[in-house]
């Protein structure tokens, strides 16, 4: 018997057992691979960018919006800065806020490996996780194939002991904390047991889809564009009213880069984004003088890759400017700043940072992350409805969640 067991040692498992331990509570934490922290030792190219200087509720996608504001006001990034610099991690900033650290991201794994330790955390490695059920499962459910009807059931009468089944074998506990992430790298070990468990406690999803992933095009788009893979450029990228400013980057099978994964967490299939490949300018700014013979590809070339240009489906690129009439300049300028193009779909899980959708919010309690329906069941991190942009958000939501569950349990008897 334990007081809690964390299923997942990624960024929100750790955290959350790393704080009800130091709080007295005795906590195993279990996690299906073979080392702790997966996620966190391949983001930011091996260098983690554990938080964003500036976060807020606004920066997550959620059917709440407004969920995730308790544990992001409560624990911020911050109090995650101060908890990096106790261990004398070196870090810098880069471009909108984000934080990295100077040397690996290992240390942030060290860390919070650390932190557990300092509360006789037991982690266990390559455990697999085949049932979580109430001690008297016919009463609530399990992660198995069978299905339990407890919407008659209240909390109260249920019994409050749980027991996890790992690698054939029972451990009971007074909680669980669902840590296990989403659908997102697969080959890191990701998996949908967290939204069985939420299945099998009747727990609502919300339908989910990969995010921060790149785009693919059809043949037609493929074949003008697929000889600029590698090329990248500074734009604007808008999808479904959301619209962020960063490089977009030309891919073999579509477009990728910070500003195309920003838009794909908003962007429905079938619908098409709006890219402004010169969002530093205006159409007139851009205008060449009275007479210029120069070829229009010749003037926007000092704005944008002579490739891009080349292949662009304009043939007024090159053709000399005083050729045609003014309006017909800025027509070309203005289809280069709001080139409207419709993905086929995106790269899926595999190449995905994060899992759109997840545990519904609404079954959840925002300020400690337990299942209203369920006393002594937690989910957080990003097996959660709420996604956060890219540039740390994803990171700054996985310790707050986490440390308001931790928190929470450490509070409870």
């Amino acid at each position: 018997m334990t007081d809690v067991i964390v299923i997942g040692a990624g960024a929100a498992g750790l955290m959350c057992a790393a704080v009800a331990a130091r709080q007295g509570k005795r906590v195993h934490v279990l996690e299906s691979n073979n080392r702790a922290g997966a996620k966190i030792r391949i983001s930011g190219g091996g260098r983690c960018n554990f938080t964003n200087r500036e976060v807020t509720h606004h920066n997550f996608i959620s059917r709440n919006p407004d969920f995730c504001r308790s544990a992001l006001t409560r624990y911020t990034p911050h109090d995650f800065i101060s908890l990096v610099d106790s261990y004398n991690i070196a870090w810098h900033e880069k471009t909108l806020g984000q934080l990295f650290c100077d040397g690996s991201a290992q240390q942030i794994i060290d860390m919070l490996l650390a932190e557990c330790a300092l509360g006789d955390v037991h982690v266990q490695l390559n455990a697999q996780v085949q049932s979580v059920r109430y001690e008297d499962d016919s009463r609530i459910g399990s992660t198995s194939s069978r299905t339990d009807d407890h919407e008659n059931k209240s909390a109260s009468e249920s019994c409050s002991r749980f027991v996890v089944n790992v690698n054939g074998k029972d451990i009971e506990t007074r909680s669980v904390v669902v840590a296990c992430g989403g659908l997102s790298i697969p080959t890191l070990g990701a998996s949908d047991l967290g939204y069985r468990i939420a299945r099998a406690f009747s727990v609502p999803l919300v339908p989910t889809f990969a995010a921060l992933v790149p785009f693919t095009f059809g043949e037609d788009w493929k074949k003008v564009y697929t000889d600029l893979a590698g090329v990248s450029v500074d734009a604007t990228v808008e999808s479904n009213t959301a619209l962020f400013r960063e490089h977009l980057l030309f891919t073999h099978r579509g477009l990728s880069g910070p500003a195309i994964l920003q838009a794909s967490s908003y962007w429905e299939k079938g619908a098409e984004i709006r890219v402004n490949l010169l969002p530093d300018h205006d159409s007139e700014s851009l205008l060449p003088a009275a007479g210029d013979k120069r070829h229009m590809s010749t003037i926007l070339s000092e704005h944008l890759p002579q490739r891009l240009i080349q292949v662009w489906n304009d043939p007024r690129l090159h053709q000399p400017a005083n050729s045609f009439a003014k309006n017909q300049q800025v027509d070309i300028i203005k289809r280069m700043q709001s080139w409207a193009i419709k993905p086929t779909g995106t790269e899926g899980y595999a190449k995905a940072e994060v899992t759109r959708g997840g545990v519904d919010t609404t079954a959840l309690s925002q300020k400690t992350m337990e299942c209203k329906s369920v006393p002594g069941l937690y989910f957080i991190g990003e097996v959660v409805d709420v996604t956060g942009w890219l540039g740390g958000y994803n990171f700054q939501w996985a310790w707050a969640s986490g440390v308001a569950a931790g928190t929470a349990l450490s509070q409870s008897v």
